[in-house]
């Protein structure tokens, strides 16, 4: 069950409500009361991985080995999720709730959205398609009348780590949606923790845009101390800052492209490379040419090198 919007993809083990083992032929099965009376998203993670070799790509759910779904259920709801025909799974949801199908349905907006980014990497590309797939998600999730769709939509287009990000808080001055979207999940929805956390990240995203900050006003003394503390750090960086494995990294990576330095950051926030092209809207095998090629301007041979020298 998730309950952080957040939290949508991978194996937090506070969202665990029911494991089971798969039959011989693929099928499983999950029975009993757990669920409750309203609406909720729910995940179903399927993967062949043992205990011992569930690491970070596996909990951020980037594992190779695992296949996940997304959906809204209820304790009324009967689920089923029948192989394609080529034998893929969690491609097709046969339920009772209409609601199931709806995160499917965005998924595949969500992936023809990435195909229009993908054919031209034009900055003037990028900004024409920014506005325009924000309009298409926004209007689509307000048409399928299910807040929680909307959440999932609002997460993927909101999301700090995106080259969206810039876009949404600049669409969240003038844009009313996202006081309209708070209305119906205060309806639908009332004293749960999705208002909760939806309202608490609107007002955390608006005092970011805000123009008119509160300026905290500080007495003499602590001006003084700011600025004893000030001499003190940069007399330890005159001292002990002239580090030459510091200086050489620093030169490598004045080095590289701007599209290099950008994967060399996400590189450092521990990023997969499936993570990287997701977010850079490339390909995999692009990814891994870039890398490559920052490998040999840093002179290092592997990720654990790459974090050694700016660690």
């Amino acid at each position: 069950m998730i309950e952080d919007y957040r939290k949508l993809s991978g194996v937090y083990h506070e969202q665990i409500i029911a494991r089971v083992k798969p039959d011989s032929l693929g099928n499983f099965l999950f029975a009993g009361t757990n669920l409750p009376e309203e609406n909720k998203m729910y995940r179903i993670h399927a993967d062949t991985c043992k205990e011992s070799d569930q690491n970070l790509s596996h909990v951020t759910g980037h594992c190779e080995n695992s296949e996940e779904i997304v959906f809204v259920a209820n304790n009324q709801t009967t689920l089923a999720l029948p192989f394609s025909f080529e034998q893929e799974m969690f491609c097709k949801v046969v339920s009772n709730n209409e609601k199931t199908q709806t995160f499917l349905k965005i998924d595949s907006l969500k992936n023809d959205m990435r195909y229009a980014f993908s054919n031209y990497r034009s900055e003037a590309n990028r900004k024409v398609n920014t506005e325009k797939w924000f309009s298409i998600l926004q209007n689509y999730g307000e048409q399928l009348q299910e807040p929680l769709a909307e959440l999932y939509i609002y997460s993927f287009l909101s999301d700090r780590r995106s080259i969206l990000h810039a876009y949404y808080l600049s669409d969240l001055k003038t844009n009313i949606y996202y006081d309209n979207l708070l209305s119906r999940l205060q309806k639908q929805y009332p004293d749960t923790q999705y208002t909760r956390q939806y309202e608490a990240e609107l007002k955390s995203d608006r005092f970011l845009i805000s123009d008119k900050k509160e300026e905290a006003t500080l007495p003499w003394w602590a001006y003084l101390l700011g600025g004893v503390c000030l001499l003190s750090l940069l007399g330890n960086f005159y001292f002990f800052g002239k580090n030459k494995k510091l200086k050489s990294a620093e030169t490598a990576k004045a080095s590289l492209t701007q599209q290099e330095q950008t994967i060399l950051e996400l590189i450092l926030q521990q990023k997969s490379n499936k993570e990287i092209a997701a977010e850079l809207f490339v390909s995999v095998s692009t990814v891994k040419t870039h890398i490559n090629n920052i490998y040999k301007k840093l002179g290092v041979s592997s990720r654990d090198q790459v974090k050694a020298l700016y660690t």
